[in-house]
């Protein structure tokens, strides 16, 4: 009889044990001879060799499936025990899977588009207007980097132009006061990761989400990162930014030029950025349109209607 502490280093131990314990409860039931204690993210485990060599192996497939779709069933545990093939791919082009088990994947020609250009460059700036779709698709395909370990760690930042003077009249400590800016990243980090993990990730500093000017002095490597609402940056920002670029590590900048929030007559770092660096090996180019908006229809039809009016103001002006 041996003893041995199985480890659950990459998955959420809520969604691998289940409701109620169900999923843990089932393994323990195929594997009779064992004596299994859950405790944390730690299978403390004591019986027969033999089976104990078989259930390291079954843990290793749950965890892999439990990281890749966000959940684990009764059903799943039975079929990848018996050593039969579950799959749940019958979306094309999935990304990731959502917390719910959800397929994210490219819905549009442009995002699709975003994927390849990610797959090919090592900066891409993808933007376009607002429910585009363009952050969200960025973060999946960094959250998919990090699940297939080939980076160890996704930074998410974004220029806090809007806080200003207001800044110092929100509560909290400085975190505090910037958080709110921030929470469209954190929105679509929640879409993906279990809340328990995510929050390891962030305390460990898997993933860290921190404001553009955070970014000053340091040397990325081994890392995704992300760039949102790139069009309130100023030149010299953008160029900080850009030249915080390490080993092994890809950068996305997204923005949306007709939204520009720079105090008038700044102009906005990431229309002067893609100006310069058009045609530089190694940095993809996406733009997207209004048809890419996949939020509620009436998204469409706002933005359509205040181009239309730009347009429409523009003519008179001149």
């Amino acid at each position: 009889m041996i003893e041995k502490h199985i480890i659950l280093e990459d998955v959420d131990p809520v969604v691998f044990y289940g409701v109620n314990n169900a999923n843990i409860q089932m393994v323990k039931a195929l594997y009779p001879k064992l004596r299994i204690v859950a405790r944390g993210n730690v299978l403390h485990v004591m019986g027969d060799e033999l089976e104990m060599s078989a259930l390291e192996e079954s843990v290793e497939k749950l965890q892999q499936h439990c990281l890749k779709y966000n959940s684990l069933t009764e059903e799943d545990i039975l079929h990848i025990l018996r050593g039969e093939r579950v799959s749940r791919d019958g979306v094309e082009g999935v990304v990731v899977y959502s917390v719910t088990g959800k397929p994210i994947a490219a819905r549009s020609e442009n995002q699709q588009r975003l994927v390849k250009a990610y797959q090919e460059n090592d900066m891409i700036f993808a933007t376009g207007p607002a429910g585009s779709g363009k952050t969200y698709m960025s973060i999946a395909l960094a959250v998919r980097s990090l699940k297939n370990k080939e980076i160890r760690k996704i930074i998410l930042s974004r220029p806090a132009v809007e806080a200003g003077e207001k800044l110092g009249f929100l509560p909290g400590d400085m975190r505090d006061k910037i958080d709110p800016y921030l929470q469209p990243l954190y929105d679509a980090l929640e879409d993906m990761i279990p809340a328990q993990k995510l929050r390891e990730m962030m305390e460990h500093n898997i993933i860290q989400i921190a404001p553009l000017a955070f970014m000053r002095g340091r040397t990325l490597n081994d890392a995704v990162v992300i760039l949102d609402e790139a069009q309130n940056t100023t030149t010299a920002q953008i160029k900080m930014f850009l030249t915080r670029m390490g080993v092994n590590t890809k950068m996305i900048v997204t923005g949306d030029c007709s939204q520009v929030d720079l105090p008038r007559g700044i102009r906005s770092g990431l229309s002067e950025a893609m100006e310069i660096l058009q045609g530089v090996p190694g940095i993809g180019f996406v733009q997207m349109t209004r048809k890419d908006i996949v939020r509620h229809r009436l998204v469409t039809r706002i933005v359509e209607a205040y181009d239309k009016h730009k347009h429409l103001t523009d003519n008179i002006q001149s």
